[in-house]
């Protein structure tokens, strides 16, 4: 507004014709437009899931620095604890091919210390992801590396205890687990950019009796159920269902709830589109700087 004022006031005291600067005044308009959307934060955020797997080692130093260079508004990530109790970031419990190699075929991350793990070549290359950049000499970070990337940006941290009922010997206990994650996220001072999620609820609720102002999120698969049931059962305010799951109709109901609905993972145009006209609130994807360009593209 206050430049359209200062070019009438300026074009008027040089004899430039009135269709000129009316003209100038459009285009200034278009410009700054342009900028403001640029600008404006996303309606929908944008999770890179285990960093950015599509093109960089997942759950790697390298993943999570290329997802804040793109932009990405959450660094969605994968918890182990090794045998000395360190929070390491790693989706499988168990160490093997083709994610990593190291003087064992499988050995699980819960049986090493901290220093055997970092043994492990983790930037080797996944052949499921063709376009995933080959990085020798990357190693499993430590949650408490990874939180060291945390002044890089204002970005959140989407958290997940990887922990499985059936085999305890794999983790420390829930309550133990969380402890030792909470006191990274303190030591940082993330409380407020950090969730914590989990497809095993225990985790969950462990967290919510030591740190209720930690936000938690309910993972889920399987047969459809209703989003406002996952949330009851695990005691949350953030549903994150399989992409396929997510209906028009299921996020509706789960807003109308209070809910945010946050679908992993998804990787084509395609479902992108759909779970934006679905109107959910944030997508995990594996390819984090394709799905900013496609939002930004409109």
């Amino acid at each position: 507004m206050r430049a359209s004022v200062f070019l009438m006031f300026s074009a008027t005291g040089t004899g430039v014709p009135e269709r000129i600067w009316r003209s100038a005044v459009l285009l200034l308009g278009v410009m700054l437009a342009v900028v403001m959307a640029a600008e404006a934060p996303r309606s929908i955020l944008v999770h890179g899931h285990r960093g950015a797997r599509a093109v960089r080692p997942e759950n790697t130093l390298p993943a999570f620095e290329y997802a804040i260079a793109a932009g990405v508004d959450v660094l969605e990530l994968d918890m182990a604890v090794t045998k000395d109790n360190v929070v390491v970031v790693s989706h499988d419990p168990l160490l093997h091919g083709p994610v990593c190699k190291g003087p064992e075929k499988e050995v699980a991350i819960h049986s090493l210390t901290l220093k055997q793990v970092k043994e492990w070549e983790c930037g080797v290359g996944n052949p499921g992801f063709p376009r995933q950049q080959v990085i020798p000499g990357t190693r499993i970070p430590t949650l408490d590396e990874v939180f060291a990337l945390a002044p890089k940006g204002k970005f959140e941290f989407n958290i997940e205890t990887k922990i499985f009922a059936d085999h305890p010997e794999l983790t420390p206990s829930p309550e133990d687990f969380v402890k030792l994650v909470l006191a990274e996220v303190k030591k940082h001072h993330l409380e407020s950019r950090v969730m914590l999620q989990s497809f095993d609820f225990r985790t969950l609720h462990a967290m919510k009796k030591i740190a209720p102002e930690i936000r938690r999120v309910a993972l889920y698969e399987g047969t459809p159920k209703d989003f406002v049931e996952i949330a009851k059962e695990a005691d949350v305010k953030i549903v994150s269902p399989q992409y396929k799951l997510v209906t028009p109709e299921q996020v509706a109901k789960a807003h109308a709830a209070g809910l945010l609905v946050v679908p992993w993972t998804a990787d084509d145009p395609a479902d992108w589109d759909r779970l934006i006209a679905a109107k959910v609130d944030a997508i995990i994807t594996d390819d984090p700087a394709a799905l900013i360009q496609h939002m930004r593209r409109g």
